[in-house]
């Protein structure tokens, strides 16, 4: 009878033990090698060269757009962040950030924003629920247990100005049609 030395399993596989195991959510190991690093520097390099030219006209437009968005967004506006996460609620919607990954909800595409904080501990936690049953929660340490109460009073403002004039719009468009 033949005995083997060393385990009979088979090593595993999967998204749990290898990130490449997902695609698109990083390359893969073959594709990435040490001459790719260097050929990609000086691309970056002309990119960076030609890249002023746009960057003048961008400021010449980015000028114009702050005066609208802030036309628009006298309202109130709620914001938190720490080291990592960050969240932003205002005239035209909700967007978090977690370290380079962003999202943004308009106040049309928002079911519910629901808030929570942690028992122990300064971890204060914003979920965005969608009408489609997702949920997009994103986690803020707070410098201080005290800016809980804070930023419910924020978000609530925000949420008071903006959330519910699109509840109430579409109610009093819904009205309209049955009246019609």
């Amino acid at each position: 009878m033949e005995q083997r030395i060393g385990s009979s399993s088979q090593p595993l596989e999967g998204a749990g033990f290898d990130p490449a195991f997902i695609p698109g959510l990083t390359s893969p190991a073959s594709a990435r090698t040490e001459e790719d690093g260097p050929e990609k520097e000086p691309e970056v390099a002309e990119a960076e060269e030609a890249a002023p030219e746009p960057e003048e006209q961008d400021t010449a437009s980015s000028s114009s757009e702050p005066e609208e968005e802030d036309a628009a967004g006298d309202g109130p506006v709620f914001e938190a962040s720490d080291r990592r996460a960050r969240i932003v609620a205002d005239h035209r919607g909700v967007r978090l950030c977690l370290d380079d990954q962003e999202c943004e909800f308009r106040w049309d595409e928002i079911g519910a924003v629901e808030t929570e904080t942690a028992r122990f501990g300064k971890r204060y936690t914003v979920t965005v629920h969608t009408p489609d049953r997702r949920w997009y929660p994103i986690e803020i340490e707070a410098p201080a247990r005290s800016r809980f109460a804070e930023w419910d009073a924020q978000l609530d403002a925000v949420l008071d100005a903006y959330f519910e004039d699109g509840a109430a719009e579409s109610a009093e468009q819904d009205a309209e049609k049955e009246a019609d």
